[in-house]
């Protein structure tokens, strides 16, 4: 192999390294069998939440893990490997990929990190089926509300039966 190779596949793995490293999820997959369109639309889902989907060679990544954490997700770099990553929302891809693969039989969810933690496969459709963030905080500002509002309704009540008391 000449030196030029060996330099960029060096690179390659340098590349594959610091996208592993930054990430604060990556979730490893099996694309065989999706078609065209299908890897388009998911894709395109990915993009849309700021999540980074790329096809690596299996020895790409296999030197990319060695002497990290993630050295686990090595027995995942098998058959064709596409592996999604998001530096920002650390369940997105989770999420968009369990959804996708609900719809699609031929996508295979094969592991991966969440929150730079190496998770299961079980785990990862754990993750998946967790509100959104957003769905989250909607949450907790309702159940932030509820005390004010009976708290508004208590004082109301007493209000209006004060005001009923001076009108009779």
């Amino acid at each position: 192999m000449s030196e030029t190779a060996i330099a960029k596949k060096a690179e390659l793995v340098k590349e594959a390294n610091g996208l592993l490293t930054d990430a604060e999820s990556a979730i490893v997959v099996d694309y065989r069998g999706l078609t065209v369109e299908e890897v388009t639309d998911l894709r395109k889902q990915l993009r849309d939440a700021d999540v980074k989907m790329v096809v690596i060679k299996n020895k790409i990544l296999d030197r990319a893990v060695k002497g990290t954490d993630y050295e686990d997700l090595a027995s995942t770099f098998v058959g064709p490997t596409a592996v999604a990553f998001s530096n920002e929302d650390p369940i997105a891809p989770a999420k968009i990929l369990k959804h996708f693969a609900d719809d699609h039989d031929a996508l295979e969810i094969k592991g991966g990190f969440i929150e730079k933690d190496i998770k299961s496969v079980d785990e990862i459709n754990e993750f998946a089926e967790m509100p959104s963030r957003e769905d989250l905080l909607s949450m907790l500002a309702s159940a932030l509300q509820d005390p004010m509002r009976k708290i508004a309704r208590a004082v109301k009540a007493v209000a209006d039966k004060k005001n009923d008391e001076e009108a009779a």
